[in-house]
């Protein structure tokens, strides 16, 4: 007792030297580098609960003793501490921690920590984004997620991509993945003249994009999310003085490789020597040695300038930006143009319990789009004729003359530089995207918020294409011809949604959200034919649609002092698309989660994160349906089918099949996972195990005679699975004052096979023969599987030509002999980053691999025939692939065009992009000044014979090759 007492007066009596050494301290907390002030900080006096929160202009007081440690914090920041000694004002700059980047992330109608998402979620920021002549958004991260592939379609500028998460999910609809721009879900369908929906924001607008891949994380998109989601957030205002960022870069793209075909030389040779070779076919051969494809191919210069202003402006923090985009094609002729401009307002009212987020971008593209039918001829046009031709009647351009009719022989080929030059093909796009969002912190009750988000995304498009009546051709009539398009599209969003977040003593963490969700797309066509007009046929056609998709949606997330997380999703979706009677879906997801790390018996442990997680989840489809399948529709006969009263004709019109019975494709995924980080999260990644399994399966089929308009309708009649493991590592090698080392690597594995379908679907169209299909959907195999005959080779290798395996043993090669052999989608992806910085320097590389992909070599399979150098009309030659200096092949028959030989591995690794720029500082006043170089698709390693293994269906004929791009930039901030 005595103890006590004499403690408890030794207390009293230093109690007042206590209260005199403690001081009120002020100050400002920033962003180191920019200065830019940080809202929301922690201060907290360490081994206390005294503390302060920085107001919107970075400002904090806080009491302290002298002696004391002050500890700085934020989301996304390294933490920082320091000893008070006696300071009234004390700022403090807080360096941004890459490893705590990824604490907040958009999972949809909402935001979590990184330490409590419980599905299957990865998000990529500003730091982290490819670098080069980015044009839309998904170029950001290809290469960065595991089981996440973004292929080009082409190499020309401004083209669009296909996106798989996890493999194909469906069988005839869309298997892109939904984009949800700043809580908009786009419609990615697009419009006439347009090369690419998503081209509507400048990537130096994009803030972040979180991948969502699993059921559990995407089921709150409902009926959209059967292939995953890509969230887009978009950089936003500050309640800080103006900053001003200006980025600039110039580009100048070449073409990499050409398509092997014979040259001047060897085509002469084949010519003088070919068995049907007579003195006209002779005098058809001149000495000229051109290359086709050096005329119609080019060095693409391209520019892209982009200016922001960030800060506040009375009191209201926005984000302005404009941007400018110029880039050519490596076909000539070929160019994309984009002008953008957006605003973001994000004010607070009402003691922060009114947030309001503005948000408003418009944007403005040209395109002149260069002829692709030049790709093709260019690989077939005769190597000994000039371009040029003085006495030619087209315009000065050589040309095929049939003697017989002075015209451009049948099916004769055209002047590769006649196409680019002589047709002008443009369109103009304007696509306005805007959204208000209001998020009301209830005054009496401040555990819920009311949130209100109206959108439009609002696009119209121009477009005509011009042919010369120079033009070569076989019609004696030809004067030229005209077309002419007008669309329209008009997508509104209205979501309004409750969400109560509530702490039950201390360790009960709840929140839950539900709402309601109401989209709209309306589609206004028009187009104009002016050949058809000539022939007195019909020439203008309208076409209007209008689809509705009405949902509802709730998701529980709870966890429980850190350490055990779940969450529950439902949404209910009702598509117009569909008939009444299967109109709604209901799609619920569950996920759990085990924080590891925050167990007591791992407290000093050199972990900073491990998270098992277990999720379960269903997603619907119907995108890419066609609209009101189910009621009865009318179509107009072609112009070519009129019907005769008297003198006159008249379009005629017939009933479409009737589709009642349509119903969602349902997807569901059981996903297993675990995120790992430790010794101070120099080390961090993710490992996934899926199996996703898709039933009712949208696939055409035929239907009993008599008993609808047609003889073929869509069915749900399959059922597909994919499964596979995804891998990610994040390291940080060296890390020091004036070096760091970082790498990323990822793989993934997938296996997609159709488990169930009744009928065998023939796809994947090729150049060669009439109607001839290389791919078939098959129950047991992979979709778009290769189907094809298997060739037979001699003892040197060589195929033998029109010898193949008699695989049923009947003695007939024909179509019962085909075998289905290879796909096209890799079993492996992988991806390999590493960054550098040395002080004021930094080095970026970024690599891919795929492995097991094939490619169809339709380029070399449809023209690669000595008798398809000399046509039987003998009015023209025909150039051919350097293949048949291997193969030999003299016929082009169906099973030729069908052989396995031309079935080809196209795995590859990839340098997409080296990055290396230096830093300038302290040039001027609070300016920094950024220049860098960079290499795009510098190095492609495969055993491919085409162009580039990297096609898109794995069909590759007449191939827009992507082009070496060097780019050299400039980033300004002050």
């Amino acid at each position: 007792m005595r103890t006590i007492i004499n403690s408890l007066l030794l207390a009293l009596f230093f109690a007042p030297a206590l209260v005199l050494a403690q001081n009120t301290v002020t100050g400002v907390v920033s962003e180191s580098g920019t200065n830019i002030p940080i809202a929301g900080a922690n201060i907290i006096v360490k081994g206390t609960t005294t503390g302060a929160v920085s107001d919107f202009d970075g400002n904090y007081t806080v009491s302290v003793n002298t002696g004391e440690t002050l500890v700085f914090s934020f989301i996304g920041y390294q933490t920082k501490e320091l000893k008070y000694t006696g300071q009234s004002t004390l700022n403090m700059s807080l360096t941004e921690d890459a490893s705590l980047l990824d604490e907040v992330v958009v999972i949809g109608y909402g935001t979590v920590r990184k330490e409590d998402v419980t599905g299957a979620a990865d998000l990529v920021t500003t730091k982290d984004f490819n670098q080069g002549p980015i044009v839309n958004a998904p170029q950001l991260i290809q290469g960065k997620v595991s089981g996440v592939s973004v292929t080009s379609s082409s190499g020309a500028p401004g083209d669009g991509q296909e996106i798989r998460i996890r493999g194909n999910s469906s069988l005839s609809l869309n298997n892109n993945p939904l984009i949800v721009l700043d809580g908009i879900p786009l419609d990615q369908g697009g419009i006439g003249g347009s090369r690419n929906p998503l081209n509507m924001v400048n990537p130096n607008d994009i803030e972040s994009m979180t991948v969502l891949k699993d059921a559990s994380a995407t089921s709150i998109y409902g009926s959209r999310a059967a292939n995953g989601v890509i969230i887009v957030t978009t950089k936003k205002g500050k309640s800080s003085d103006f900053k001003f960022n200006l980025n600039t870069l110039t580009s100048i793209g070449s073409p990499i490789a050409k398509v092997d075909v014979l040259n001047a030389d060897e085509f002469r040779d084949i010519v003088t020597n070919h068995p049907q070779a007579n003195a006209t076919t002779l005098s058809l051969l001149q000495d000229y040695d051109t290359d086709w494809q050096d005329e119609i191919y080019g060095n693409a210069f391209g520019q892209d300038h982009a200016f922001s202003a960030l800060g506040a402006a009375w009191g209201i923090p926005m984000r302005a930006s404009v941007s400018y985009t110029d880039y050519g094609g490596i076909l000539k002729r070929d160019n994309f143009k984009r002008t953008t401009g957006s605003i973001s307002l994000t004010p607070k009212l009402f003691d922060d319990h009114l947030k309001i987020e503005l948000n408003a971008r418009g944007n403005y593209t040209e395109n002149f789009f260069g002829n692709r039918d030049a790709i093709g001829s260019a690989n077939s046009y005769a190597p000994t004729q000039p371009v040029y031709d003085a006495n030619s009647p087209y315009a000065g351009y050589s040309s095929w003359i049939d003697p017989a009719t002075g015209l451009e022989p049948s099916l004769a080929n055209t002047n590769p530089v006649a196409l680019l030059n002589l047709r002008d093909d443009e369109s103009e796009v304007r696509r306005f995207i805007g959204n208000a969002k209001l998020d009301y912190q209830l005054h009496f009750f401040e555990d819920l918020t009311a949130t209100v988000n109206i959108a439009l995304d609002k696009s119209n498009s121009h477009g005509r294409t011009i042919v010369s009546d120079l033009m070569p051709t076989t019609d004696p009539t030809w004067n030229g011809s005209e077309n002419t398009y007008r669309n329209e599209s008009t997508n509104q969003l209205f979501d309004a949604y409750l969400t109560y977040n509530k702490t039950f003593n201390e360790t009960h963490n709840l929140t839950a959200v539900v709402g309601y969700s109401y989209q709209s797309f309306e589609y206004n066509n028009y187009s104009y034919d002016s050949e058809l007009e000539e022939r007195g046929n019909t020439y203008e056609f309208i076409d209007k649609s209008k689809n509705v998709l009405l949902s509802y949606f709730g998701r529980l997330n709870y966890d429980y002092d850190g350490r055990y997380l779940v969450t529950a999703t439902l949404r209910a979706d009702a598509s117009s698309k569909l008939n009444p009677d299967d109109r709604w879906g209901y799609f619920p997801s569950v996920a759990l989660a085990w924080n590891i790390h925050n167990e007591s018996f791992l407290e000093d442990s050199a972990l900073n994160e491990l998270k098992l997680r277990v999720g379960y989840g269903e997603v619907g489809n119907v995108n890419g349906l066609g609209e009101y399948l189910f009621l009865t529709r009318y179509s107009g006969s072609q112009s070519n089918a009129n019907y005769q009263f008297g003198n006159s004709f008249y379009q005629t019109y017939r009933p479409d099949p009737v589709n009642p019975d349509l119903r969602w494709e349902v997807g569901n995924t059981l996903n297993v996972g675990l995120d790992y980080s430790f010794l101070d999260r120099r080390i961090s990644g993710s490992i996934n195990g899926y199996i996703k399994k898709t039933k009712d399966l949208i696939a055409n089929a035929s239907i009993d005679p008599f008993t609808n308009f047609g003889s073929r309708i869509d069915k749900n009649i399959g059922d597909m699975e994919n499964k596979g493991i995804e891998f990610a590592i994040n390291l940080t090698p060296v890390q020091t004052k004036d070096f760091e080392w970082s790498i990323n690597y990822n793989i993934a594995v997938n296996d997609n096979k159709i488990t169930d379908l009744p009928f065998d679907q023939v796809t994947g169209g090729i150049s060669g023969g009439v109607g001839n299909n290389i791919q078939l959907h098959t129950e047991g195999e992979a979709p778009y599987s290769f189907y094809v005959l298997q060739q037979i080779y001699d003892a040197n290798g060589k195929p033998i030509e029109g010898a193949f395996v008699d695989r049923n043993g009947d003695n007939i090669i024909n179509d019962a002999d085909k075998y289905v052999h290879k796909n096209p989608y890799a079993d492996v992806i992988m991806g390999l980053n590493t960054n550098l910085n040395y002080k004021k320097w930094d080095l970026s590389v970024i690599t891919r691999a795929n492995i097991g992909n094939y490619a169809y070599n339709n380029v070399a399979s449809g023209n690669s025939y000595l008798n398809g150098v000399i046509p039987t009309t003998n009015n023209f030659l025909w150039n051919i692939h350097s293949d048949y200096l291997n193969t030999g092949f003299k016929d082009q028959t169906d099973n030729n065009f069908l052989s396995s030989h031309f079935i080809e591995d196209a795995s590859f690794f990839k340098i997409d992009n080296i990055t290396l720029g230096y830093t300038i500082d302290d040039a001027l006043k609070d300016t920094s000044f950024r220049i860098y170089g960079s290499v795009q698709n510098l190095l492609t390693v495969t055993g491919y014979n085409g162009l580039d293994p990297e096609i898109n269906g794995g069909i590759d004929n007449s191939f827009y090759p992507r082009p070496r791009t060097i780019v050299l930039g400039l980033n300004v901030g002050f």
